[in-house]
């Protein structure tokens, strides 16, 4: 919202500092709070690389924004001046962390002013109830997808105690600054896109400890399989495409009895072995390549992927429109 310009990042960590670059390059004042110094160079070098790239997606609007913009600071209250409208928390994913830095947090913050969580599984609720938090109806989950500066999902979700009108600021700001926010409209542990991301790693668990494929052959499949097409559509509307011109009743007539039976009957059994086989076989597929260029190749294809489905969604809206238009017309004559 208009109401919202200054924001503060918690934590400046791989999300936290993603975070920073898109709300620097939306013209947002940004501060950034760590409690480790030496989270700064990390956050300079991200920011730095992100702003180029989003740029490209056209997401860049304060054009002389530079990393030296962001005010970082090892100091809490400092970070959260009576300026600051929105808070991004990035802290570890634990309720005891959670619930002692939201206490500290809402001890500093303007009463009116939203804090919302990064976290990846945890509900709003569980944190609200168990800590000593100033107004906890401003508390919400605003659950992002690594990198957020580049993938667009965020997941809203309120507590017991959020407000509606929290709920809505948020999925209207997150829309402003480009994000594609997504309500969820009731807690579960892990939100939706982690759920669906947890299944998908147990089936991958099950196949590795079971020796049906190596790491590398697993992530082909995935990556020049479906994982290709949900780059583009839902499996929901991927499936009724598959169905041909019946679509979705006809999968869900032929195929779906089958396909709930295409998964392992018991969990995998995570033990050192598994996990040593999982990390070893990952490390072999990657090949040596570090953090940065593994980083960039990432980016370089979700740029350009984004640019692709901006532009298709583009046309589509125009030939939207000029449907509605040819509509009109002819209930005229």
């Amino acid at each position: 919202m208009a109401d919202i310009r200054t924001v503060a990042i918690i934590g400046c960590g791989s999300i936290g500092a993603s975070w920073a670059a898109l709300l620097l390059a939306q013209g947002l004042t940004v501060r950034a709070f760590d409690i480790n110094p030496a989270a700064q160079p990390f956050l300079v070098r991200l920011v730095t690389d992100a702003l180029p790239v989003l740029d490209r997606l056209g997401l860049l609007a304060n054009r002389s924004a530079t990393a030296a913009d962001i005010v970082f600071t090892t100091s809490l209250a400092h970070a959260l001046g009576p300026d600051v409208d929105f808070v991004q928390e990035n802290g570890p994913e634990t309720l005891a962390a959670k619930h002692e830095l939201f206490a500290a947090v809402t001890a500093l913050l303007r009463p009116d002013a939203i804090l919302a969580t990064s976290s990846s599984g945890l509900t709003c609720t569980s944190i609200q109830r168990g800590a000593r938090i100033a107004h906890p109806e401003r508390c919400v989950v605003g659950h992002p997808f690594n990198p957020p500066h580049l993938i667009p999902l965020v997941e809203v979700v309120g507590g017991a105690l959020t407000s509606a009108d929290v709920v809505a600021r948020t999925m209207a700001f997150y829309a402003r600054v480009g994000k594609k926010p997504v309500r969820v409209h009731k807690e579960v542990v892990g939100h939706i896109a982690n759920r669906l991301q947890a299944a998908l790693f147990r089936e991958v668990l099950h196949l590795l400890q079971h020796d049906v494929a190596s790491v590398a052959d697993i992530d082909t499949a995935m990556s020049f399989g479906p994982g290709l097409r949900w780059g583009v559509m839902g499996p929901s509307t991927l499936f009724h495409l598959g169905g041909g011109e019946a679509g979705i009743q006809h999968m869900a007539d032929h195929l779906l009895g089958p396909l709930m039976t295409w998964y392992a009957a018991q969990d995998p059994v995570v033990d050192d072995a598994l996990k040593r086989k999982w990390v070893d076989g990952t490390l072999h597929a990657v090949d040596g390549r570090g953090y940065r260029e593994l980083a960039s190749q990432r980016d370089e294809e979700l740029v350009r992927l984004l640019n692709v489905r901006q532009q298709w969604d583009g046309f589509a809206e125009e030939e939207k429109k000029k449907k509605e238009e040819e509509e009109k017309k002819n209930k005229s004559l």
